[in-house]
């Protein structure tokens, strides 16, 4: 048998080992997010609301805030806006989804096992899976920012007809033609910076977390490589991924989210640091924190879904376990 011959015998995911990769992550991820969408909205309504600089700017300055927590707010979007609202906003979230998890991933896996490399005994130094988490995030988070801007900003829409101002979009579509006439190239990647932030903070809980608590068990204690071992260690790195990454997520929802110049420019905060200081300012340090439940009740369903789908869809096409 020819090289070419033996190589088109070989499993598909034995021939196309990365695309197969990307292409799993992201039905494991469309899963996790389809679940868990409606959490993700209300986390970012909650973001938005008070937000200091909206009324020094006089825009809002007459309306009062019309939610309060976690439970009200979610009541208050089925109750106004209808049951399906809560998904205001799914459509770019998948496609983000299939773009951000693919890359975060299977660049994960590359820098783990070939660039800065395992130990003998098959562990991962744990400054090691830092460096692996945040960068793979990071990066992932950069292709996806296009998709993860018309996400927050379809989602503010439901928000915007009940303070009886005019829709600024009529679907995807049209959203991502209007923000690239008005803004270019470069208004598609609006917020970035805040963003790709976050994705690094949320991976080295996510990512980092999963990976190293995962083998730890292993390693360490009589569990086996199974779904109760998995269970364990996305519980875990739900928990620290909302911890380190909801300031840096409200923060890139606020740059997201502002009004902009004709050249795309925000109107509300000149970047994602002075977001941040008007924010502390204005507000406090724990406003960094609003959302924070829905957001940590949100990462800790999502990570169990999408790790347990996962490695379960890997099992499942013969590829080896993460």
């Amino acid at each position: 048998m020819s090289p070419t011959e033996e190589e088109k015998s070989l499993p598909l995911p034995e021939r196309w080992p990365r695309a197969s990769k990307f292409a799993l992550s992201a039905c494991a991820a469309a899963v996790a997010e389809l679940v868990t969408f409606p959490l993700d909205l209300t986390k970012t309504r909650l973001q938005v609301q008070g937000e200091a600089a909206v009324r020094r700017d006089g825009t809002a300055a007459s309306q009062a805030v019309p939610y309060r927590g976690m439970l009200r707010t979610a009541a208050g979007i089925v109750r106004e806006e209808g049951l399906l609202e809560l998904w205001q906003g799914a459509t770019p979230a998948l496609y983000r989804h299939i773009v951000y998890s693919g890359v975060r991933m299977v660049a994960y896996e590359h820098l783990r096992d070939s660039v800065l490399g395992r130990s003998e005994d098959e562990s991962f130094p744990f400054w090691k899976a830092v460096i692996g988490g945040m960068s793979a995030g990071a990066i992932g988070q950069f292709f996806a920012s296009p998709t993860d801007l018309v996400k927050v900003q379809m989602q503010m829409e439901g928000k915007r007809k009940l303070e009886g101002k005019p829709l600024r979009f009529q679907g995807v579509h049209h959203a991502f033609m209007k923000i690239l006439s008005e803004g270019g190239i470069r208004g598609l990647w609006a917020g970035w910076v805040p963003n790709v932030q976050r994705a690094a903070l949320v991976n080295m809980g996510d990512l980092t977390t999963y990976d190293s608590v995962k083998h730890f068990l292993l390693l360490n204690t009589p569990l086996v490589d199974n779904s109760v071992t998995h269970g364990i260690a996305s519980c875990c790195s739900g928990l620290v991924a909302a911890v380190l990454g909801t300031p840096a997520d409200v923060v890139k929802t606020r740059v997201m989210n502002q009004p902009r110049d004709k050249q795309g420019r925000g109107l509300l905060y000149k970047s994602s640091t002075d977001c941040l200081i008007q924010t502390v300012q204005g507000e406090g340090f724990m406003s960094l924190y609003k959302g924070f439940i829905p957001t940590w009740m949100r990462m800790a369903p999502w990570s169990l879904v999408f790790w347990l789908t996962y490695e379960q869809i890997r099992r499942v096409c013969g590829v080896s376990s993460f």
